[in-house]
């Protein structure tokens, strides 16, 4: 799926919503909400009086890491982008290039049996690429101290052009955000969830609202292209499992914040809807023709046009209220990208 509307460049949102103006907070965004083609324009803290009592929020709890490390191969700077962290140990990553401005940019000259010197005295090789044919990410072996050390003393958060300088760790992190004991989390951040605070969660639950934590650590986006989610760890605990069963038997929606938490509560759906605990590997691709079993709405960011992720959009709400909602966000002006504005599709 790819939208007719073009995205100006700067409608790109380059600093986070409370570094745009003294006194402003997260929760100073734009909400956009569709209900099929039928648009309104809202402020995020308005959420709580566009749900109701019985709504269930199914919300990621991986925590983002510092996954962005420099490094060299060879006599060349390279920055390495950790993602996901396999069953045998290896990392998948992506090598990119410093482009000189801060972020990076993509490398041709990778392969098989490369060599990356990374602080600390560690090292890194390239074993085989995550998927055949697949040039851009690799299984790699780290040599020396262990990634999660690697990452915490000299790690920072993967950046990308669009954003204006770089930002400290928990800039990057949710609301709802949980530290994991073994030092995995998400290479990028569960982004439609930022804009919650506190102050909002408390109110939607003293409104009857629920919510059901799942998790899913999410691997690096490419820059350059946009590929089909790979295989992504994720765990649906017994007790969200049975809110969501509670809440599709009764009145409520089930409304996913951000397409981790789709992809995390599709996976552990049977063929009748009913989700059932769940832990392991999900190689699941939400398309249309697939469709969801479970989820009824979605709180997710303003993805680029060409993005794989508004496949799954269109599996929750159908082409003509995407197509709508996005020429309504770019008309209206809204921010696009993780720091940006955030679109709200309810049945």
């Amino acid at each position: 799926m790819t939208l007719a509307v073009r995205v100006p460049e700067e409608l790109s949102a380059r600093v986070p919503a409370e570094q745009r103006g003294p006194g402003l907070e997260r929760d100073d965004v734009r909400l956009l909400v569709s209900r099929g083609t039928e648009v309104s324009h809202h402020g995020f803290r308005e959420l709580p009086g566009l749900l109701r009592a019985g709504d269930l929020l199914v919300v990621n709890t991986s925590a983002t890491l510092a996954a962005a490390v420099d490094g060299r191969a060879g006599h060349a700077r390279v920055v390495v982008h950790f993602s996901t962290r396999g069953d045998d140990g290896r990392w998948a990553v992506e090598l990119r290039e410093p482009d000189g401005r801060g972020t990076t940019r993509a490398r041709a000259d990778k392969g098989d049996g490369l060599e990356v010197r990374l602080p600390g005295g560690g090292r890194l090789v390239l074993e085989e690429p995550l998927s055949p044919g697949s040039g851009r990410l690799w299984w790699a072996r780290v040599h020396g101290a262990g990634v999660p050390v690697l990452l915490r003393e000299h790690g920072r958060p993967i950046r990308y052009s669009y954003t204006e300088r770089d930002q400290p760790l928990s800039v990057y992190q949710t609301v709802f955000a949980l530290p994991s004991g073994d030092g995995t989390g998400s290479a990028e951040m569960p982004s439609a969830a930022r804009p919650f605070t506190a102050r909002l969660v408390a109110e939607l639950v003293s409104r009857g609202v629920q919510f059901a934590p799942v998790r899913l650590d999410t691997g690096v986006a490419s820059a350059e292209s946009h590929e089909p989610p790979y295989p992504e760890r994720f765990r649906v605990p017994e007790a969200s499992a049975r809110l969501i069963n509670a809440a599709r038997a009764g009145d409520g929606r089930v409304l996913a914040v951000g397409t981790t938490a789709v992809r995390a509560v599709e996976s552990a759906a049977g063929g009748d809807g009913g989700v059932r605990a769940r832990a392991g590997w999900t190689d699941l691709v939400v398309t249309p023709g697939r469709g969801v079993r479970v989820v009824d709405g979605l709180l997710t960011g303003l993805h680029e046009p060409e993005a794989s992720h508004l496949l799954m959009l269109e599996a929750v709400a159908g082409r003509a209220a995407i197509d709508r909602g996005y020429e309504a966000a770019v008309r209206g002006r809204y921010l696009w990208h993780e720091f940006g504005d955030v679109h709200l599709l309810l049945p």
